[in-house]
């Protein structure tokens, strides 16, 4: 069984009490770090999270994707040997073995950070309208950021410590999403994207972002760039 041991996990959590402990398992038979953000869960997520062998950072209140992703970065770069850095899903979405795959092509491609796209892989039970949507917010992304990619809105990433040492996640909600890509550019981060594939469960679907937010998101990323 393949192990990585100078990686970080990081993993934001809100209300995934029913799920984030068989996550947490999962990776932890590849990685030992595992750094959950417990971002002001009103269930019993964070003792599922101490359970099940994980870091608890606790956020008092909900903070947002975005914020709890930041605080787990700073929170993984203060960890001893920890070079490389995972953002992974709490909602069981993500393969483990995408990930592991992804970190030897931040080796191999020598580059900064590797996008996961579900477009160069493939999708299980994703509907068509989740897909129309998706499609065009690359496109929006793609001509807002001008960074070009196949998926824009994917949570599994792979990077190295020059990203996680100067990267800073300033929108807390789910436009962080945006924002990451954007910095991929102002920052000049390299970058490549690797395949994976995306789980779509009854239990992710229920979790995840109504389609009306790809309209809020898209506003906030045009508010970004004129205040910017």
């Amino acid at each position: 069984m393949k192990r990585v041991e100078n990686v970080a996990f990081v993993v934001p959590v809100y209300n995934e009490a029913q799920v984030i402990g068989g996550v947490i398992k999962e990776i932890l038979e590849h990685c030992p770090v595992v750094v959950c953000v417990n971002d002001g869960s009103k269930d019993t997520s964070a003792s599922e999270i101490v359970k099940a062998g994980g870091y608890l950072v606790d956020h008092p209140i909900n903070m947002g994707q975005g914020a709890a992703l930041q605080t787990g970065i700073e929170f993984a770069r203060l960890l001893p040997g920890v070079e490389k850095f995972v953002t992974f899903d709490a909602d069981g979405q993500h393969r483990v073995d995408d990930a592991l795959a992804m970190l030897e092509l931040l080796d191999t491609a020598d580059v900064d950070i590797v996008l996961g796209s579900r477009f160069r892989g493939r999708t299980e039970g994703m509907s068509t309208l989740k897909k129309a949507v998706l499609k065009m917010a690359v496109r929006f992304t793609n001509f807002t950021s001008g960074v070009k990619l196949t998926d824009a809105h994917n949570g599994l990433r792979a990077f190295n410590r020059h990203v996680a040492d100067t990267i800073e996640i300033t929108a807390p909600d789910m436009t962080h999403a945006s924002e990451i890509i954007e910095l991929i550019s102002r920052n000049g981060y390299t970058y490549v994207e690797a395949p994976v594939t995306i789980d779509y469960t009854e239990y992710s679907v229920q979790k995840g972002q109504p389609v009306l937010n790809a309209v809020n998101i898209a506003v906030d990323t045009l508010l970004r760039k004129v205040s910017g």
